[in-house]
């Protein structure tokens, strides 16, 4: 028997539309993600769910995305001519469908680096790490309506990445400041991925792709030369968070008091409606926690997270 545990993503980080993503696991070790568990059976497949937020996922299993994942992985291996081993998937579903925390690249990666684990023949595993991250991207566009690799890319292989797709590059690691807290706060309320990217304009001015190109430019020069101040400041969205914030409960104004609460940067996590809030130390996150409890979670099913960048990725749990 395996696990394969999949972390919490932040998409976008605000200047990085469709191109910048961070894993992220809490500071008090809980798993914010979920965890798929492959075991041996006589013949055939079989795929079971647990976990909180198993009544939110599909009741036909076929649409169910880790019953995807099996078939996209099974017609693979076939191409290889290797074997497809019978087995058993459980989905632990420990993540809250359409909370802009990669909900379906968690339960994607989970399962793809559990079935490649899975099917490894002395120590060599069928697929290598691009063409598994490829074979993610394809899922999650599934889902989303087009291929982007924002969330799956961090959640399977950690830290903060930038999409490249250059070279034979999907994606490349961004050194990042390991001294931040974030603050995640999932207000208990759901916006699809397809309906945040449907409320964006088709088109942009060339004032604010100007903007946006210069942010981007100097948020990632200041992350490869250590500039803390540098790289918060350059967090802006004028792409996405100008038109999705309408989908936010009191947006603004839970964004201009985390502010003068001292944060670094506040922003929308993914497509929302989760909030991601960056505090220099421990004692400043303690506050924005207690600040976002108050005023950002909607109903019982919010949560709220104090969490650091998550260098290790998808890994098998012990």
């Amino acid at each position: 028997m395996l696990r394969v545990y999949a972390p919490a993503t932040s998409a976008n980080l605000s200047v990085g539309f469709d191109s910048l993503g961070a894993a992220l696991s809490p500071i008090d070790g809980s798993l914010l993600g979920d965890v798929i568990q492959v075991e041996s059976i006589a013949q055939g497949f079989e795929l079971e769910s647990a976990g909180y937020f198993v009544r939110k996922l599909p009741k036909e299993p076929q649409k169910n995305i880790v019953y995807q994942a099996y078939v996209l992985f099974s017609e693979r291996l076939k191409l290889r001519n290797l074997p497809v081993r019978p087995l058993r998937l459980t989905l632990e579903k420990n993540m809250p469908i359409g909370s802009g925390l990669g909900s379906s690249a968690c339960s994607i990666v989970a399962a793809l680096v559990a079935l490649n684990k899975f099917h490894d023949n002395d120590n060599n595993e069928p697929f290598s790490k691009m063409e598994l991250l490829e074979m993610m991207g394809e899922l999650e566009g599934r889902i989303s309506g087009s291929i982007h690799y924002d969330n799956v890319a961090p959640c399977y292989l950690g830290g903060v990445q930038l999409m490249v797709q250059s070279l034979g590059n999907i994606c490349q690691n961004l050194p990042f400041f390991d001294e931040w807290y974030w603050v995640l706060t999932y207000p208990g309320i759901e916006v699809s991925t397809a309906e945040a990217r449907a409320i964006l304009p088709k088109s942009y001015t060339r004032q604010d792709m100007i903007a946006q190109a210069r942010h981007l430019g100097s948020f990632v020069h200041a992350c490869h030369t250590k500039q803390a101040q540098l790289a918060a400041l350059m967090m802006k969205d004028m792409i996405a968070e100008p038109y999705r914030e309408a989908l936010l409960p009191n947006f603004a104004e839970v964004k201009q008091a985390t502010h003068d609460l001292g944060a670094l940067a506040t922003g929308i996590s993914g497509s929302g409606p989760t909030l991601f809030t960056i505090a220099a130390d421990l004692s400043g996150a303690l506050r924005l926690t207690s600040y976002l409890e108050k005023h950002y979670l909607q109903n019982n099913e919010g949560f709220i997270h104090i969490c650091k960048v998550d260098n290790q990725g998808a890994r098998v749990l012990d």
